[in-house]
Formats: structure tokens, C-alpha cells, sequence
């Protein structure tokens, strides 16, 4: 998928950096999505939350440093992360968790339109500030 959104990118004169944080994290997200979708509509909201956690949980500490882990293994080399913007994306990361969570807790504990429309709007300046940080840093 990775190939494919960067050739699609280059194709198009799409920034990698663009492409990855939309249409990549969209592409992702979306079986998370329909898991969600499905068994908040079965009435277990709880479960559709700590799904969607729980994949992102999965995703950082097993997804990203297992690959890194074998290729560091296999060719005895580290890997160079390409960015300047690491340290703020992390801090906006952290930002947006405490976001979302005063967001769910405005929201009364409750998965309703209003809390998806907030968490889509925090999506649009979590872009937003990420494209800004990593094109003028």
C-alpha cells in the first residue's frame, strides 16, 4: 500500500509527506472504521473505542519496531527517520489525546454526531499542523 500511495503521489506531484498523512491513514483507518461502525450500531460502544485504541496501541509498539527490528537485524544498520518535526509531531500527539479526551468527557461520555464532528475537525488541524511542521521546518 505504501508503494501505491507513493507512486500514486509522485504520479500526481503529490508530497510524500501529504499523501502519507491523508490518503495512507485514511487507508488504514478504514477497516478500524467498519469494525467500529458495526458494534457501536450493536450497542457496544465501549468495545468500538478501546478497537480503535487498541489497533493504534498495536500499530506503535508492535507494528513500527518489529519491521525496524528485522531490518536492523538483517543488514546490521540503524535506520535514519527522515524528519526535523519528530519532537513537535510527538508533542502534537499528545495534545490531541488530551484533546480527545476533554472532547469525550464534554461530550458526556457519549458517541454521539456532536463528538463526531469535533473529532473530525481535531483531525483536519491535527493535519493541518503536521503538513505546516514538516514543510516550513
Amino acid at each position: 500500500m505504501v508503494w501505491w500511495v507513493t507512486l500514486v503521489g509522485d504520479t500526481l506531484s503529490i508530497p510524500s509527506q501529504i499523501m502519507g498523512l491523508t490518503v495512507l491513514a485514511i487507508g488504514t483507518s478504514v477497516p478500524d472504521l467498519l469494525e467500529s461502525v458495526i458494534v457501536a450500531k450493536q450497542g457496544k460502544a465501549d468495545m468500538a473505542i478501546s478497537s480503535s485504541i487498541g489497533s493504534n496501541i498495536f500499530d506503535i509498539t508492535i507494528g513500527l519496531p518489529i519491521p525496524w527490528f528485522l531490518f536492523t537485524l538483517a543488514y546490521q544498520r540503524s535506520i535514519d527517520v527522515g524528519t526535523d518535526g519528530l519532537f513537535i509531531s510527538v508533542i502534537l500527539l499528545f495534545g490531541m489525546l488530551i484533546c480527545c479526551i476533554i472532547t469525550i468527557a464534554v461530550s458526556g461520555w457519549e458517541m454521539n454526531r456532536t463528538l463526531g464532528g469535533s473529532f473530525f475537525i481535531l483531525w483536519i488541524i491535527f493535519v493541518t499542523i503536521s503538513l505546516l511542521v514538516e514543510f516550513l521546518a
